[in-house]
């Protein structure tokens, strides 16, 4: 017996990333991650596990760290979205972003994005910059080869540089 899959209804999706306006017609089921990754061209945020629980896919949504392998597109409508690549500003490294090459934080990268986004957004919230809590602002996210060591190093050091 052959099924025929019925039409998927769209949606107009309009919403800012990196402080660019976007505007796509997709699908309703489309992930947040998919429709950066496909229709954005943002390839920084990664997918690892898909179920929100490794951190690779974490991005700021309208302020807030958020895994975009959880989320809809549509979900996202009318929001303001940034992406590891909308930290730098005029060709000039995030403090965090620099601080991970400095401490020599970064191994294989598909942990990076999300580590770099949730150390962004700790230091942006939480002005104690002690290592406890970078570590568990960091607790989302998960790295298989670096021990973590360095990459709290980095986000202490970025917090220091910031102050």
């Amino acid at each position: 017996m052959l099924i025929r899959p019925e039409e998927t209804d769209t949606f107009e999706l309009e919403l800012t990333v990196n402080d660019n306006p976007v505007k796509h017609k997709i699908e309703n089921h489309i992930r947040l991650l998919d429709f950066l990754r496909d229709y954005c061209d943002l390839t920084g945020t990664k997918e690892v596990c898909g179920e929100g629980e490794c951190g690779a896919c974490t991005i700021i949504l309208d302020g807030k760290v958020v895994n975009s392998c959880l989320i809809l597109a549509i979900e996202a409508h009318q929001s303001k979205i940034t992406t590891i690549e909308g930290l730098a500003l005029k060709n000039r490294l995030d403090n965090v972003q620099q601080a991970f090459i400095d401490h020599h934080a970064v191994q294989c990268g598909y942990c990076i994005p999300g580590m770099i986004i949730s150390g962004v957004t700790h230091l942006k919230n939480d002005k104690n910059n002690n290592r406890n809590d970078i570590s568990n602002a960091l607790a989302g996210n998960i790295c298989r080869c670096t021990g973590y060591h360095k990459i709290i190093d980095a986000v202490y050091s970025a917090g220091k540089n910031e102050s």
